[in-house]
């Protein structure tokens, strides 16, 4: 089906729910009916309406968020298409329209951007519940003029609430559920003046495990103990305006609950369902961000912004882990025979931190005339420390990676209407990167006949450096004022890296093709966006282990297309409102030769055997039959399918009180994890999630009921090296709020 059919069918699809549900209830569509308000994104840098911007994205606020049982940046899939978010261990895996992150090591960016009230956040420490927002926004597809590098997939924008001026005013709420959940949060703004106020947020989340650890340590894994607080003061004396945050969060879950993958080498020992654990080690993770940011506007005479926002972020994960989440012992393989059982555990004392310094100048110009534009620079500097000691039957490991990352960009974007009715946008970026970092891996530490501190073999410190240029040009015609057609070219690209002195990765480039329309319909009570886009994906970046030494680096391995379809809706007739998404995503990756891991066994870190050498565990390894050629396949955590609805109905009771039921679905198909696309063990099958919920409001006061995952699905959610986790099970829960 070509790509115009493609754009025909979908907007078909995306105007019948709503015509249908038009159809049932014609009183509905009078003039006193409430229709659709504007939705407001800020990601380039000014006040937009999004069905004005020539960009495939999807943007909720906070109260639409809570309604959709979105409370993390985990339950974004859930509500925007072609977003795929799966557990990733140290990381999540974010990928949109097929393209994000998919190898584990440090060196490797990430491809979808993620921002918190304009800052850049590292791919660590992003499990974070959501409180006190003003919303989310979802970009889809390269944005390689205001984001640059990293956004080879797409960007996500959470923003806060900021303090409004002139009284006092804020929320509470309390929160009880399964597990023994509960939840407190709240936020309160001060004023502290005409053009002076402050606002203090705060957020307490803790709920035990949903898992059964059969192990002698009974850890409570996946249990979640989460404090956080965020203050911010506002000043705005006139046309100038300061903005200044401070974020922390604390949030402690008792260690990784997951189990060996099925097929793979420890996943006989998986014992009961999916929500039981057999650890035999101690577990533990604490998760600690500190982020402050200060933003500063002025507007001049002509309507001219000067903006300035700097930046510090510092987070921190300690974690103990059994790494090979099981009883299993410990195996020392012998080509010549069975492998010797050796006693002990299989752990590691993982520590991960990063610092980041950002500062960003825009210069934004008025809109009131023909041409509009926006410039700006931008700098980034990222200190990364890893510590690893892992802990093979006795047999330790250290890994100690430190890394020094600069990201340079200056960046516009001019909008000119070359008619009343088209408008020509033209946006560009040049972006520089270059990293550093010494480190090493050391066997042996405290083991007789190795040096004190352990064995060198591997060698970690490299250098890179690489720039490039990106950028956007589109073309938006207003067909009235209801209809936005827009169609573009942007390349995105992300950057390159070292895994040694000796070893080196280039950057992800991609080049984006994309038509769009967006509707206003029947006055305002429907509102549909559909785009179809079509990608040349270049020099993926995925983790090999190199045979000659042993150990995994980042390489190029491959190219491929992505192409696809994207529609949705929002609706509104008098109480009943309609929200619903729906996207297809078809991709190829080349095939290529490498080492399978999968078929390697746990902890192998030495090189490969030469010709006629026996293997021995401390020596050498024969890697021959662990290598596999693939002939390409899907791109990684990238399902073909995904949807979600959200229907509602606002029942007026009398006296200011409203009772509104609520149902969501979503849809969320199967995902490989792994280019061995082996459907045993790289296979994440598509799940389907349910929730509800009934409120009532009684201004000030709204009471909500909720359940969620009401099927009782059970799903793999992700996975990290040979093991994975799960989703949820169903939960009940009561939400007591008051706003004043």
């Amino acid at each position: 089906m070509s790509i115009t059919r493609y754009l025909a069918a979908a907007s078909v699809l995306a105007l019948a729910l709503p015509q249908a549900a038009a159809a049932q209830d014609e009183a509905a569509t009078s003039a006193d009916t409430a229709g659709l308000g504007d939705i407001i994104v800020t990601a380039q840098r000014r006040e937009e309406n999004l069905q004005n911007v020539a960009v495939a994205a999807t943007a909720l606020d906070g109260e639409a968020l809570a309604d959709r049982g979105v409370i993390n940046t985990l339950g974004l899939e859930t509500i925007a298409p072609a977003v795929s978010i799966t557990d990733a261990g140290i990381t999540q895996a974010v990928n949109i329209r097929g393209i994000g992150l998919a190898a584990g090591s440090p060196n490797v960016t990430a491809g979808v951007a993620t921002y918190v009230d304009g800052l850049f956040q590292p791919p660590i420490v992003q499990s974070n519940s959501f409180f006190d927002l003003a919303g989310v926004e979802v970009f889809r597809g390269p944005q390689g003029t205001f984001v640059g590098s990293n956004s080879t997939g797409g960007a996500i924008f959470l923003n806060s609430q900021k303090p409004e001026f002139g009284a006092v005013e804020g929320y509470a709420q309390a929160e009880a559920g399964s597990y023994d959940l509960f939840a407190v949060e709240g936020a309160v703004t001060v004023p502290l003046g005409e053009d002076l106020a402050f606002r203090a947020a705060g957020l307490h989340r803790q709920r035990d495990s949903y898992y059964t650890d059969v192990g002698p340590f009974a850890n409570e894994a996946g249990r979640l103990d989460e404090t956080a607080g965020r203050f911010t003061l506002r000043w705005q004396p006139g046309a100038f305006e300061a903005l200044a945050r401070v974020q922390i969060n604390d949030r402690q879950t008792g260690g990784y609950a997951y189990r060996p993958i099925a097929g793979t080498q420890f996943g006989t020992y998986r014992t009961g369902d999916i929500y039981t654990l057999s650890f035999d080690t101690p577990t533990a993770r604490r998760e600690r961000a500190v982020q402050a940011s200060l933003e500063l506007r002025q507007e001049l005479g002509d309507g001219t912004v000067l903006r300035s926002l700097s930046g510090f972020q510092h987070k921190r994960i300690n974690a103990l882990n059994d790494d090979d989440a099981s009883q299993a012992p410990f195996l020392i393989p012998d080509p010549n025979g069975p492998p010797t059982i050796v006693g002990g555990e299989v752990s590691s004392d993982y520590f991960a931190g990063e610092k980041q310094y950002s500062q960003e100048i825009n210069v934004i110009s008025p809109t009131d005339g023909d041409l509009s534009w926006v410039v700006g620079g931008y700098f980034q500097r990222n200190l990364i420390t890893v510590r690893i000691f892992q802990d093979q039957a006795g047999f330790p490991t250290d890994i100690f990676p430190d890394n020094k990352r600069t990201t340079l960009g200056l960046f516009g974007q001019v909008n000119y209407q070359l008619d009343p009715d088209l408008e020509l946008q033209v946006g560009t970026r040049w972006s520089s990167y270059e990293a550093s970092g010494t480190g090493e891996v050391l066997i042996g530490r405290g083991i007789p006949g190795f040096p004190p501190d352990g064995l060198p073999v591997a060698d970690l410190s490299g250098r890179h450096k690489d720039d490039m240029v990106t950028g956007k040009v589109a073309l938006n015609w207003t067909v009235d004022d209801g209809h936005l057609l827009y169609a573009f070219a942007s390349r995105g690209y992300k950057p390159g890296g070292f895994n040694s002195a000796t070893s080196r990765f280039a950057p992800e480039t991609v080049w984006n093709y994309e038509v769009g329309l967006k509707s206003e319909l029947f006055d305002r009570h429907i509102r549909t966006q559909v785009d179809a886009f079509y990608y040349d994906y270049n020099d993926f970046q995925f983790e090999i282990l190199e045979p000659s030494t042993g150990f995994s680096g980042v390489e190029n391995v491959a190219g491929g297309t992505i192409k696809g379809l994207e529609a949705q809706v929002q609706g509104r007739f008098g109480g009943l409102m309609l929200d619903g998404s729906v996207a297809y995503v078809k991709s190829n990756i080349d095939g290529l030769t490498f080492v399978n891991t999968r078929l390697v066994p746990s902890g192998t870190t030495v090189p490969q055997c030469p010709a006629g050498v026996p293997a021995d565990p401390l020596v050498c390894f024969d890697y021959t039959p662990a290598i596999v050629t693939t002939q390409g396949g899907r791109s990684l955590y990238s399902p073909k399918w995904t949807y979600n609805a959200s229907v509602a109905y606002e029942i007026e009771l009398g006296g200011d009180m409203y009772l509104t039921p609520r149902v969501n679905y979503s849809h969320v198909g199967d995902r490989f994890t792994y280019l061995a696309y082996d459907p045993v063990t790289d296979l994440i099958e598509g799940y389907d999630l349910v929730s509800a919920s009934l409120t009532l409001a009684m201004d000030p006061v709204t009471v909500e009921a909720y359940g969620t995952n009401l099927t009782r699905e059970r799903y793999v959610s992700g996975q990290f090296g040979l093991n994975e986790f799960y989703g949820a099970p169903r939960e009940f829960g009561v939400r007591v709020s008051a706003r004043y």
